[in-house]
């Protein structure tokens, strides 16, 4: 099941993103390891309803926010480009505490019957992400530099007719 996340779901979103900043760190992945997502990010993400978590059995195993473009992040795109100038939704902060497969899958069909046309980004390290992402129809599309200027790898889908 997905839902969007209520404050009370604050302890366990957190929990998730530590699992998966662990995880990252394990792997070698110089992504979130200063902390990010913040407290106030995710409070913030909750606040305005845009985070979601994943459930199984009441359990809060996942997490992710789903946000309708224009994301200013996304604005300028270097080393290529966007293969549709279409409204979006970006999907961000995607974390799962690694106790279910097929995470991603579950997210990027939940998003996908918000718009057939969606766009996120990774960490250049993240190969797991970008092989999840290339398996579930995404196209590289270049590099975007996010607020404080970390360069990431730009991927976009968009639904065929």
């Amino acid at each position: 099941m997905i839902r969007k996340s209520v404050p009370e779901d604050f302890d366990a979103v957190n929990s998730v993103y530590q699992k998966a900043r662990s995880f990252m760190a394990r792997c070698g992945i110089d992504q979130w390891q200063d902390g990010y997502p913040f407290e106030e990010d995710i409070l913030s993400d909750i606040n305005n309803s845009i985070s979601y978590v994943l459930l199984d059995g009441g359990e809060i195993y996942a997490t992710f926010v789903l946000v309708r473009g224009d994301d200013p992040d996304y604005a300028k795109i270097e080393d290529g480009e966007w293969k549709n100038s279409q409204p979006y939704f970006a999907i961000h902060r995607v974390a799962s505490d690694g106790s279910r497969s097929g995470v991603f899958k579950r997210i990027f069909e939940f998003a996908k019957s918000k718009s057939g046309h969606l766009r996120i980004d990774t960490h250049r390290q993240n190969i797991n992400m970008q092989r999840v992402l290339r398996a579930n129809g995404f196209e590289y599309c270049g590099v975007i530099h996010l607020k404080d200027g970390s360069p990431r790898d730009a991927f976009e889908y968009t639904e065929r007719k």
